[in-house]
């Protein structure tokens, strides 16, 4: 083995920060490596977040979209794309059938999508909070007061990614855009209250062991208290759809670290992973994951949905896709969280 793999490792064992080169050294971990890597991520998972891992049902009501990025399906360019939206009634309708299967959390997302105001988001999003359910938001970049005025309408959290931490790959996914702008975006959240989601992508052309450690570094820089961490995988109506997809391994290895640098921080087993591994979702967990975010959407619109393609989904009501899930949970000795899985940290601040 590396010794500056086990040197980093020990580091880790003793509580102490980890460096940058430390975090590249983990990211670095062989197979054999790796298993210890997963090990570790897994104990700090046990002894920080306990053994729940809470299920949070998507909506995705819209897939229309204003931007441009350069790796996203539902981008404004993408004429091939199968265009939706729900209306406000099926929202709502969808939302309350999965409350009624007991999901305690439901995210609401969409493309940037000007046919739904702010306005119609608040009240949407007030209409929802009043099933008993946390509300998590994802609708990318607003003003201030726009996100203060979701917020106010009973919004608990938002999901914004940084998608990558260099600025210049940055530039190159997301056209025109700054990713300045987005830390800003991400900022404002959490000063209005929010819990704050973030995330990046694995694999993205140009990206290095440097970036992806910068990327880790980054979402503990800003505190956020979810961190969702998935490959890239190329769609083929997009200007990266001819690059090759994000390595699992990687993926699994940015998920451990994540959870050894940011103990209390809530992560999922993504959706993305779980297409590029039928046991994706399994192997998040063994390695510090606690979070799984099934579609819950109406069945006849989740394929148009496509950020990326042939994502991961079951074709089974949703009642029975959660009854599924909750048995993949107890068949990795694990528990169902039955509260709202707010993050740790929130709690820990009220």
């Amino acid at each position: 083995m590396e010794k500056a793999f086990l040197r980093a490792l020990e580091r880790a064992k003793e509580g102490q920060e980890l460096t940058h080169q430390d975090i590249k050294s983990l990211l670095a971990a062989d197979e054999q490596e790796s298993q210890l890597l997963f090990a570790h991520a897994d104990w700090v998972r046990q002894q920080n977040v306990g053994s729940d891992v809470h299920l949070r049902g998507i909506i995705e009501f819209t897939n229309y979209c204003r931007q441009h990025c350069h790796y996203c399906g539902l981008r404004a360019d993408n004429t091939n794309a199968v265009r939706y939206r729900l209306s406000e009634d099926d929202i709502l309708a969808t939302a309350r059938l999965a409350a009624q299967c007991g999901y305690r959390t439901l995210v609401l997302q969409g493309g940037e999508d000007v046919h739904f105001s702010p306005e119609d988001i608040a009240r949407i999003t007030s209409e929802v909070k009043k099933m008993g359910v946390a509300v998590t938001l994802s609708f990318g970049e607003y003003s201030r007061d726009i996100y203060q005025l979701w917020r106010d309408a009973g919004a608990d959290r938002y999901l914004i990614k940084q998608e990558t931490a260099d600025e210049k790959l940055y530039q190159t996914i997301r056209p025109g855009k700054k990713l300045k702008d987005r830390l800003q975006c991400q900022q404002d959240l959490k000063e209005l209250g929010y819990q704050l989601g973030s995330g990046s992508m694995v694999g993205l052309p140009m990206q290095t062991l440097d970036i992806l450690a910068r990327d880790l570094e980054l979402m503990r820089q800003m505190d956020v208290d979810m961190s969702g961490i998935g490959p890239f995988i190329p769609h083929p109506d997009t200007p990266l759809g001819n690059y090759t997809s994000g390595s699992v391994a990687m993926t699994l290895k940015m998920i451990a670290v994540a959870r050894i640098i940011m103990p209390l921080v809530l992560l999922p087993a993504t959706t993305s992973l779980a297409t590029l591994a039928p046991n994706g979702r399994e192997l998040s967990l063994r390695a510090g994951a606690n979070v799984i975010m099934p579609n819950v959407s109406p069945q006849e619109f989740r394929a148009f949905y496509a950020i990326y393609p042939n994502k991961a989904s079951s074709p089974d009501p949703i009642n029975e896709t959660r009854r599924r899930l909750i048995a993949l949970i107890e068949g990795e000795n694990r528990t169902v969280g039955q509260d709202f899985g707010h993050s740790p940290k929130a709690q820990f601040q009220q």
